[in-house]
């Protein structure tokens, strides 16, 4: 009877426990328009091919001590150097002298912008002058207006809905800004795979942050060392 009564009183303690199991609906960061690794992995490609090319690189967040946030550690460690532009409120970053100031200092004309939000202005923002990071479409506008050429890396800016960056990038397109992928970009200051920078800076370039790219190369490499051609490849031409 008392070993009845102890499973008895066992079971109901159990009973009483509720397996509280992680939600996606409950975790979701401001940038969801599209997957959050993949957004986390164009950033970092954004920045990293101003390294490649050598270009200029100008830093800025939106309130970094309140609830948006600091820019990424490793990514002020990849730009020691770079100006780093903490704005105490303006939303445009283009409304923040210090942040203009910085920008005419690279004295360059063309601008490859990128952040979050798309839309408007939010954490963290570079130009790569090439480069940005700004959130997006404000600074976009105001840079075509003082006269820049603007590019966006549509890959490395983020909002909250595919509606929403349809819009925003409809509207700078308007103005003259041109929205392109990652390795549009890329495509475009290297021109050449025979220049420099070219296939050998940029190739373990897209092996980081574009593997299937790599994948077809190595492929292409294996068939010259030890490859054979079999039956149905000699049809493809």
């Amino acid at each position: 009877m008392k070993l009845f009564t102890s499973l008895l009183l066992f079971i109901s303690c159990a009973s009483a426990y509720t397996y509280e199991r992680l939600n996606k609906e409950r975790y979701r960061t401001i940038a969801r328009d599209y997957d959050a690794i993949l957004y986390r992995n164009a950033i970092y490609a954004h920045a990293e091919l101003a390294k490649v090319f050598g270009t200029p690189m100008v830093l800025t967040s939106s309130g970094d001590v309140g609830p948006n946030g600091p820019l990424p550690a490793d990514l002020l460690d990849m730009f020691p150097d770079a100006p780093v532009v903490k704005r105490l409120g303006e939303v445009n970053a283009w409304d923040n002298a210090e942040f203009r100031k910085a920008i005419e200092a690279t004295g360059k004309k063309r601008v490859v912008l990128d952040g979050i939000t798309t839309d408007i202005c939010k954490s963290y923002q570079t130009i790569r002058i090439l480069n940005v990071k700004s959130g997006t479409t404000f600074a976009a506008l105001s840079m075509r207006e003082a006269g820049y050429s603007v590019f966006v890396d549509v890959e490395a800016s983020g909002t909250t809905t595919e509606l929403i960056r349809g819009v925003s990038n409809d509207r700078m397109r308007d103005v003259g800004v041109q929205v392109l992928s990652t390795f549009a970009i890329m495509s475009e200051l290297m021109r050449d795979w025979r220049d420099t920078p070219g296939a050998a800076e940029l190739i373990p370039f897209l092996d980081k942050y574009y593997p299937a790219y790599t994948m077809v190369a190595r492929a292409h490499r294996a068939a010259v060392e030890n490859g054979t051609v079999i039956t149905g490849e000699d049809k493809l031409h």
